[in-house]
């Protein structure tokens, strides 16, 4: 079906504006949702454990002393030791960088280069070069070494053996002094300013120095066999005066720094105390570590209330609490009721003080005994309450704002709020699965199987002990007869108070034994044939578009009961009789029709259907004209208006009505065509769901361009199938004339009975056909 677009910003807006203004008008119940999430998240802040004893290192305790909650206590002393023993291990950091050495190796190069040329061609640089080196060496060594420097074989040995030793020393890394040098446990880290790059060097216990490669390179030249011991000594002194400083220089700068980086960056030294464990006995003599965790218990306990978990606990349950109003796509949910609200509010605020209350019988008893009264906690009960009145959406929120305070209220741990949500949702889905309440009380079985698989699972999780495993597991047994119990013990009662048609109530008005049902059939049979079919299209088109189907199917098969009242007067109960409506006025005709509508309220309300059905058979008409008997009042020259033949209405206010009204529309009109194929099926359904929503039937509902798609497929899925052909079997000439005579005889048989009755059996008739379909 093609329905004009629309713009998704301006969408957005006029939906925002009708959730505002759905919910306008339930003030005072929507404050009273807010005030129940403030006050839970208040008493989930309050310290009940004021009266820590605070015993001294050393003292002996006067009483045992159980931590009530979860704590992690810093030993500050621990921290200090884990720290000093980090900045030992921490390498200090060293610049390396050979440009020394290469200015040293290119003014060595040089001289050799002057001694080997005529002194009477030297530049005035070389002389000054020359001059500057005398005067490191003295004039008097000068004039001993400088020719034994000029030699060939001297010069050799020092450009091809001794500058490329001194170089890869040099590149290693090499300190001005040893006794100056520092090198940790783990080495040192060494910055190579050349390359640009870290290097850590582990297996170092001591750095080279400029004294220790003299040495070697001294002993380098005793071994060579081309040098006499002037030479040795000439390359010595030049080597000792003109050698450059180290390659290596502690960087202190950043060696502060990086050991700044590891004071951050060390963890403290933790003690985890677990809710229930005992800190300190009585008659125990304090050790340094106990004092440590009473003294962190002991601050905990100063504050009665702690107010940032207060108020995060408030911020984080409203906006859970969204969920009930907006849907997951941003669209607005069907409105809620100020029941409704009063209704969540009240399951809410009694789970939060039920687990209140197993905290403190814990505190005042034992402490070791809260972990099996968390997993008795039946908290899938109130979950499971809301399941049988809201939808998925809106009991899955419930789901997570009962695990979230329940786990906050009894201060226990993220596993327990897994094992509680998650068993919430598997009780759920049970109960929407169930299609009486003895099935329901069979789901006991599934249940608890299921919630020992959840508890094993965050008991691995949580890495309890084997020990607690029996407890547990008959904890969590016990947890599943109370959620059995306690919603088979308050779902009355929330029928009763509420009014409410709960999901175990609209199971028990599905049945077609229902006194109206029964009463509907036999003396309505087409309007009982029409609804049959009504209740199959709503709830295929429902399951489409996620509304209740279960209330829809239930709501279709009464939408009509109004009409028991003069069934005689509705096109469809007349099976091909006479029409009194020829025999009326249009405006009578018209008072009659309405009528059904009222008289439908009446009876829903006699035999206690519920508001939701009853609402629904209100606005199934929505504010329409009956256009039929409006043209022909206006035929017949009757002075008359467009309100005197208009339903009263409502308009539809849910998805449910609206979808009422749409297969209610759509299958009595379809009744008038004369050739049912699929795709005069399809362009009839259109036609109708267009014109409907042409008129603004639906503009209070919830329903979207996509849902009426969606419904339309399933209308007609539905009505194809119901107008289906068959194949007409070839019959053999003697069974044809066998045949012939059996009718005849019938026909002969029935030709005394009354045709009313007739017509009624035929119409039970056919609708059994269709139940057995």
């Amino acid at each position: 079906m093609t329905l004009p677009k629309t713009d998704n910003r301006k969408a957005r807006l006029i939906s925002l504006y009708h959730v505002l203004k759905s919910h306008h008008r339930c003030g005072w119940a929507l404050t009273l949702l807010i005030a129940t999430l403030l006050l839970l998240s208040v008493l989930a802040g309050v310290n009940f454990q004021t009266s820590n004893k605070l015993f001294l290192e050393g003292d002996i305790a006067q009483t045992d002393v159980v931590a009530d909650k979860d704590l992690f206590v810093e030993d500050f002393k621990g921290t200090q030791e884990r720290l000093e023993k980090a900045l030992r291990l921490q390498p200090p950091v060293y610049d390396l960088t050979i440009t020394p050495y290469l200015k040293f190796q290119e003014k060595l190069v040089s001289t050799m280069r002057i001694l080997n040329n005529d002194p009477n061609s030297h530049t005035d640089e070389e002389r000054k070069q020359l001059e500057e080196l005398k005067d490191n060496l003295t004039p008097t060594i000068s004039e001993e070494i400088l020719p034994e420097l000029a030699r060939p074989e001297v010069q050799d040995v020092l450009l091809k053996s001794i500058l490329p030793f001194i170089l890869q020393k040099m590149s290693l890394g090499l300190v001005s002094d040893i006794r100056q040098s520092h090198v940790g446990r783990s080495g040192i880290l060494i910055h190579d300013l050349d390359a640009d790059r870290d290097i850590l060097r582990p297996e170092l216990s001591s750095l080279p120095d400029v004294h220790s490669m003299l040495a070697e390179i001294s002993v380098k030249l005793r071994q060579d066999t081309r040098l006499n011991p002037q030479s040795r000594r000439a390359l010595n002194v030049l080597l000792s005066t003109t050698l450059p400083p180290a390659s290596l220089s502690l960087n202190q700068e950043a060696t502060k720094r990086k050991e700044e980086e590891l004071r951050t960056s060390v963890e403290p030294v933790l003690y985890h105390i677990q809710r229930g464990e005992s800190i300190v006995r009585k008659s125990e003599r304090v050790t340094h570590e106990q004092f440590i965790k009473l003294q962190a218990f002991y601050r905990s306990s100063e504050n009665l209330i702690a107010w940032d978990k207060t108020c995060g606990s408030f911020l984080c349950a409203l906006c859970l609490a969204l969920g009930f109003f907006v849907a997951p796509s941003g669209k607005p949910g069907s409105p809620l009721l100020a029941k409704d609200v009063y209704l969540l509010s009240l399951l809410l605020l009694l789970t939060g003080l039920c687990a209140l209350g197993c905290y403190l019988l814990a505190l005042h008893t034992d402490l070791r005994y809260l972990p099996v009264l968390s997993t008795m906690f039946p908290v899938a009960s109130a979950v499971g309450l809301t399941s049988t009145i809201f939808a998925a959406r809106r009991y899955c929120t419930m789901g997570l704002l009962c695990a979230f305070f329940a786990t906050l209220l009894l201060h226990t741990t993220w596993q327990i709020f897994i094992f509680y949500f998650l068993g919430s949702m598997l009780f759920t889905w049970l109960v929407v699965s169930s299609y009486s309440r003895q099935d329901t009380a069979w789901t006991i079985f599934p249940f608890t199987i299921g919630q020992i698989l959840i508890w094993l699972g965050v008991s691995l999780l949580s890495q309890l002990p084997t020990e607690t495993l029996l407890p547990q597991i008959i904890a969590t047994i016990v947890n599943s007869f109370l959620t059995i119990f306690i919603l088979f013990a308050v779902s009355p009662i929330l029928e009763l108070i509420f009014d409410y048609s709960t999901r175990f109530r609209l199971m028990e008005l599905m049945s077609l034994e229902q006194p109206l049902m029964q009463q509907l059939m036999v003396q309505a049979p087409g309007t009982y044939h029409h609804s049959l079919i009504v209740a199959n299209m709503v709830e295929a088109g429902a399951k489409a578009i996620g509304a209740n189907s279960l209330l829809c199917k239930v709501a279709a098969l009464y939408h009509d009961i109004g009409k028991l009242t003069y069934p005689a007067y509705f096109i469809e109960n007349q099976f091909g009789g006479p029409n009194r409506h020829d025999k009326l006025a249009p405006s009578m005709s018209a008072l009659i029709l309405l009528s059904h509508v009222k008289k439908g309220v009446e009876l829903a309300k006699e035999h206690g259907l519920g508001q939701e059905i009853c609402d629904i058979i209100q606005q199934h008409h929505g504010t329409r004209i009956m256009q039929y008997f409006y043209q022909k009042a206006l035929k017949q020259g009757e002075n008359t208006s467009e309100s005197e033949f208009s339903y009263l209405g409502p308009r539809p206010q849910t998805k449910e009505s609206a979808i009422i009204m749409l297969a209610d529309s759509v299958e009595a009109s379809s009744r008038t065509l004369t050739d049912p194929v699929p795709a005069r099926i399809k362009s009839h359904i259109d036609k109708i769901v267009k014109g409907i929503f042409a008129e603004g039937q639906l503009d209070e509902s919830e329903l979207t361009f996509k849902d009426l798609h969606y419904l339309s497929e399933n209308f007609q899925r539905i009505l194809t199938g119901l107008f289906h052909q068959r194949i007409a079997y070839p019959e053999s000439k003697k069974n044809k004339e066998e045949n012939g005579q059996t009718v005849e005889k019938t026909l002969e048989k029935e030709g005394e009975k009354d045709g009313e009755g007739k017509n009624e059996e035929l119409g039970a008739g056919s609708v059994a056909g269709i139940i057995s379909r």
